[in-house]
This record gives structure tokens, C-alpha cells and sequence, in this order.
């Protein structure tokens, strides 16, 4: 059985300004190196899972989402973190796409017989994230590192309500 945590990006990993987008604008979140390494020591596969609407309001291209992700990414192998995949949604909330957080369509190939829903998780900084694990049927893990005190529907339930990652992490092993 797989054990996955489907990560946000923005406001969760990395500092979030308000549609990241550029190398230049990189930067780690406290304890996401320590988070993640233990995440991956507990045996779950990492995945994040992103809405990138700066993209279909034409903010930036997805080839500049593609290469801040290669950034990351590369920062994160350095540290020997393995994210098997990143998986965004390029539409606006006008454009009511299946792909966009809260809908599930992103994270639905990973539902096989295989895959443990119950140990299982989505940790992200938005009602949004929280809100597609209770779409998806997992648990969630709410971090206040990035919009979680400025989202006006942040009553959505976190299975989890974490300061960072490596708080999260240490929250799930001991559930």
C-alpha cells in the first residue's frame, strides 16, 4: 500500500508572494527540509499539488512555473527530498475547471487499489487544500505558515492544525 502526502506549493514549501513564479522569488519556508526528510522516513511518497492561476491570467507562462518547479525541486534532491510529481492547475476559479483545488481531478490517478486513503494526507496553508482531502476522503493537515489566517473560509475542518511542516509531520507519526 501507498502512503502519499499531496503537498501545496505556495504559502506551505516555499514562501508565498503572491503568484511565485520566478527563481529570483525562492525561498524555503522554515523547517520544510526537516518536514519533508521526515515525511519521507515515515514512507509516504511526496506529491505536490498546486493551483497556478497566474497562468491562465496570463501573470506569468508555464514555462516559468515549469522552471521555478525545476528549481525547487533540484533545491529539495540536494537535500536528498524526493517529490515523485508536481501536479498544477493552470485555469483561473472562473474558468470552473475540474483540476483546480478543491476538485479532485489532479490527485485522482493516484486512487488505485493500491493506494492507502487511510493514512493518507493533503497538507496545505488554504481551505482550498483542506477542503480536497475532505473531497477525496483523506485527512489533512492545515500549516499557518502562509494564507491560512487570511483565507475567509479557513473553517474547513483540518484533520491537523500544524505550524510548519516539520510540525505536521510530527503530528501525523504520532496520530
Amino acid at each position: 500500500m501507498h502512503k502519499i502526502i499531496f503537498l501545496d506549493r505556495d504559502g506551505t514549501i516555499n514562501k508565498d508572494d503572491g503568484y511565485t513564479n520566478k527563481v529570483g522569488d525562492y525561498k524555503l519556508l522554515p523547517n520544510t527540509i526537516k518536514g519533508l526528510k521526515k515525511l519521507q522516513s515515515q514512507k509516504f511518497k511526496l506529491i505536490i499539488v498546486t493551483n497556478q492561476s497566474g497562468i491562465g491570467r496570463g501573470y506569468y507562462t508555464e514555462d516559468q512555473m515549469h522552471e521555478f518547479n525545476n528549481h525547487l525541486l533540484n533545491k529539495l534532491k540536494q537535500e536528498n527530498i524526493d517529490i515523485k510529481e508536481v501536479l498544477f492547475c493552470p485555469h483561473t476559479p472562473e474558468d470552473n475547471c475540474n483540476c483546480r483545488k478543491p476538485k479532485t481531478k489532479l490527485i485522482e490517478s493516484y486512487f488505485t487499489p493500491d493506494f492507502d486513503k487511510n493514512n493518507s494526507y493533503v497538507i496545505g496553508d488554504r481551505a482550498s487544500d483542506i477542503e480536497l482531502a475532505n473531497n477525496a476522503g483523506i485527512k489533512s493537515v492545515l500549516v499557518t505558515t502562509g494564507s491560512s489566517e487570511n483565507d475567509p473560509e479557513s473553517n474547513s475542518n483540518p484533520t491537523f492544525i500544524a505550524e510548519d511542516l516539520l510540525d505536521a509531520a510530527n503530528k501525523i507519526q504520532n496520530a
